[in-house]
């Protein structure tokens, strides 16, 4: 199974599905946006502490970035 694409499309899903820009997102997950836009794509592997932060941001679990289906 590929994670970083299981992370990639939820934060992606999640985020447009709460009206945020990256911009917006990485401000208040206190990232930066290029780091985010790498998460988005599948190309960065964002750390647990980095994981929580995101989910914190969205408002949800971090158990949430993580579901596949």
């Amino acid at each position: 199974m590929d994670w970083n694409a299981v992370v990639a499309a939820n934060v992606k899903r999640l985020r447009i599905e709460r009206g945020l820009t990256q911009e917006q997102l990485a401000h208040e997950a206190e990232i930066d946006l290029t780091y985010l836009g790498g998460i988005e794509r599948g190309r960065r592997n964002p750390s647990v502490e980095v994981l929580g932060r995101i989910a914190a941001a969205l408002g949800c679990h971090a158990s949430s970035l993580l579901h596949d289906g």
